[in-house]
């Protein structure tokens, strides 16, 4: 015969075992009973999303962002678009008139070191001198040192494109680094290759 107790723990344990199933039940990305659906699905469009079953009605061709204006230049790209370059050998030529226009010193320097540490050493290694981990683990042949006549008679310019478009079994660096970046890192390769090999004891702060 139930009573009071009895009853209050059957109530519970049914209570307990129906959300338990009924958890159990949802599956994949369902997470089951949904107490705010606005916080999981979204009413308004994605910006960088794109669904062929849900074409957006207000752009042209379904799209969910418009098209930029031809020839503009987003704001805070003017960099880009001033060094835009194909990527051939006639333009790897033309680079060489490149001139760096940020001025060497201390600060500059540094930052160079760092973006240098952060994305050339695995190839280059620490000190230019193409002895990085992945050129020691085998798995890439090495590039040539920065102490070489080769890099000691490249120019800044195409040096810079090297980095921004890659160069024979080099990657380009152009989505990871902004052009103001690159020249700096160039301030760097040259503290360390040839006659400008020790320059950051004279530069400016």
């Amino acid at each position: 015969m139930f009573n009071a107790k009895n009853l209050i723990k059957a109530v519970l344990v049914s209570a307990v075992a129906a959300t338990t199933f009924s958890s159990c039940s949802s599956g994949g990305d369902n997470p089951g009973y949904e107490y705010a659906p606005n916080m999981y699905h979204g009413f308004s469009y994605e910006p960088l999303s794109q669904k062929a079953e849900e074409p957006n009605t207000i752009n042209p061709h379904g799209m969910n962002m418009r098209e930029p204006v031809k020839n503009t230049i987003a704001r805070g790209q003017s960099d880009f678009a001033k060094y835009a370059f194909t990527v051939d050998n006639t333009s790897y030529e033309a680079a060489a008139s490149l001139k760096n226009p940020i001025p060497f010193s201390k600060s500059v320097l540094a930052e160079g070191n760092t973006l240098y540490n952060i994305n050339c050493t695995p190839c280059h290694g620490d000190k230019g001198l193409g002895d990085g981990t992945i050129v020691a683990a085998g798995k890439f042949p090495p590039p040539p040192s920065y102490d070489s006549d080769r890099i000691k008679t490249t120019p800044d310019g195409k040096m810079f494109y090297s980095i921004r478009y890659g160069k024979n079994l080099m990657g380009a660096y152009g989505t990871v680094l902004t052009p103001k970046q690159i020249w700096k890192v160039v301030h760097y390769i040259r503290s360390v290759s040839g006659p400008y090999k020790g320059s950051a004891a004279t530069a400016s702060k």
